[in-house]
């Protein structure tokens, strides 16, 4: 199949900065992970702009107040340990020598071809970490600013850096600087002592979700964390994806990253000396500890393993095999964690096409793993959404019907249109096949409803239908 779409993945810690990128990614009948799809280059096609808002129905944050739901955090002991590796180490390995953050009052701009909707977006996602995490930052008007965000062309951006989605720098605050700057020390984070200038560049014409999933991760970076981690569920901090918004466990982790207990330079050594007391005060629900437990190291073969299944220039069957590989060592580890889950979910989503029997034991592998875990809703819901998928093409439209239903509240919840989108478009095709052209209608006007902010124009809306169309009635999309 000639079709594919795009997803973001995070790749290894460059010496010049973090970055994320789309990789081609192949997907049953070209069925992508929703909610990283990528608008087609030129922008969002002329809609109604109230199509290009977020739809009702969001849960995870109210943007008027910036408040995130409640939610059963971990103990404070497993706290400090995620904090302490998502804070000195690189998505590489390579380890930080310091602890590093801004001086509040933090400062933003928003600077080139910037989108109509990113000043919603940029307000939402500031409320949210004033009021969530307690930082004290603003949006200012042009000009120099802690933290600037620049929209250019995608062809521009992935002229110099291909495949790019966004990405974050330190040390300049234009396009212009970073082209000079690139690959230098000054731009490298392990150099600094303290965080003063640091860019985001992410594309002007792409979706509104995709916009607003790269300001929510990109910014929280620039602010805190660097790291990645695959064993963490509910949090934007994890190389899988599935969470596109930042959580609970995001804005704790933020709030620590500027607790009044921690202070620019201090080594890691000097960070875990005042973490109980700082966790004490900002989460004291979550117990004492006296020294951080120990997390399960992630051996650098399994991420190489899965770097290559995501690879979109690497032969399928290298692919198959790299996914296989990932699972086993997850296996052979024992692991029951996030870990696990998204090695046979990469597993059973690359077997789709050619041996879905193989793909739907994987998948649901996946399932019963994310079932089990907390915060893995949205999780199950990707996984549920391919195994719908699976059905649908098996000609059994009740078990796609059934896989849809059961994936919705969650995608809502976790605030994915894509998703949300597509599912409707999979509950449309399933109806068609049972004969009930009324609800295949129906199906289709509450797709239509979310498509406009998740894919961002009529053409990818209309391109994703002509998937799942495919999917039903086994024929190949082009």
């Amino acid at each position: 199949m000639a079709a594919f779409a795009r997803r973001k993945v995070l790749v290894r810690q460059p010496p010049w900065g973090h970055m994320q990128l789309f990789r081609l990614f192949p997907l049953f009948a070209a069925l992508a992970l929703a909610g990283c799809m990528a608008a087609p280059a030129g922008g969002p096609a002329a809609r109604a702009n109230a199509d290009l808002q977020a739809p009702p129905g969001f849960t995870s944050f109210d943007t008027a107040s910036g408040h995130a739901p409640a939610a059963q955090l971990p103990g404070n002991a497993e706290l400090a340990r995620d904090f302490l590796e998502l804070t000195f180490q690189l998505e590489s390995g390579r380890a930080l020598p310091r602890f590093t953050r801004f001086q509040e009052p933090i400062t933003l701009t928003l600077a080139g071809a910037v989108p109509h909707n990113a000043g919603q977006e940029i307000a939402g996602l500031l409320a949210v970490l004033r009021s969530g995490a307690g930082i004290d930052i603003r949006q200012q008007g042009p000009g120099p600013a802690a933290i600037t965000v620049e929209f250019l062309p995608r062809r521009e951006m992935q002229a110099l850096v291909p495949n790019a989605a966004c990405f974050v720098v330190p040390g300049v605050s234009s396009w212009q600087g970073y082209r000079a700057a690139r690959g230098s020390t000054a731009t490298d984070w392990a150099t600094l002592g303290q965080r003063t200038q640091v860019a985001v560049f992410l594309p002007s014409d792409i979706a509104p979700q995709e916009m607003r999933d790269c300001l929510h991760e990109e910014i929280a970076q620039a602010l805190g964390p660097l790291n990645d981690l695959y064993r963490l569920t509910d949090s934007v901090f994890n190389d899988d994806n599935f969470v596109a918004v930042l959580g609970p466990r995001d804005l704790l982790m933020l709030r620590l990253t500027y607790a009044p207990e921690l202070r620019n330079g201090m080594s890691e050594s000097e960070v875990v000396a005042v973490l109980p007391a700082a966790l004490a005060r900002i989460n004291p629900a979550g117990g004492s500890f006296a020294t951080p437990a120990p997390a399960t190291p992630t051996p650098r073969a399994f991420q190489t393993a899965l770097d290559t299944a995501l690879s979109g220039n690497t032969a399928q069957s290298r692919r198959l095999i790299a996914a296989q590989t990932a699972v086993d060592i997850a296996t052979a580890k024992g692991w029951h964690d996030a870990r696990a889950g998204f090695a046979w979910f990469a597993l059973g989503r690359l077997s789709a096409s050619n041996d879905p029997v193989r793909a739907r034991v994987a998948l649901l592998r996946a399932d019963a793993i994310y079932q089990a875990l907390p915060g893995a809703a949205i999780h199950q819901a990707h996984v549920r959404m391919q195994l719908a998928a699976l059905a649908l093409s098996a000609q059994q439209p009740g078990e796609a019907l059934a896989l849809a239903d059961r994936a919705s509240d969650a995608a809502i919840a976790a605030e994915n249109p894509a998703l949300v989108a597509t599912l409707h478009l999979i509950r449309a095709e399933a109806f068609a096949a049972q004969g009930n052209a009324p609800a295949a209608a129906s199906a289709r006007l509450d797709s239509a409803r979310w498509a406009g902010y998740g894919f961002g124009s009529q053409a990818a809306a209309d391109r994703r239908a002509a998937e799942v169309a495919a999917l039903a009635t086994g024929t190949r999309y082009n």
